[in-house]
């Protein structure tokens, strides 16, 4: 899910035609990375806990 939103802000920025957009996608991007990071800490917790092989 984050690798696609992250082709959509990059694709999106390619070919965006005034700012609204480009704060658009930079939200997408944003939100994206957050994503990524709460996934990663959630998954590190379940390592911790011996939940994840």
């Amino acid at each position: 899910m984050v690798k696609a939103m992250l082709e959509v802000a990059d694709q999106g920025d390619a070919v965006r035609e005034d700012t609204g957009c480009g704060i658009l996608y930079g939200v997408v991007r944003d939100s994206a990375y957050r994503i990524k990071k709460l996934a990663e800490a959630e998954k590190e917790a379940h390592i911790k806990k011996g939940w994840w092989k």
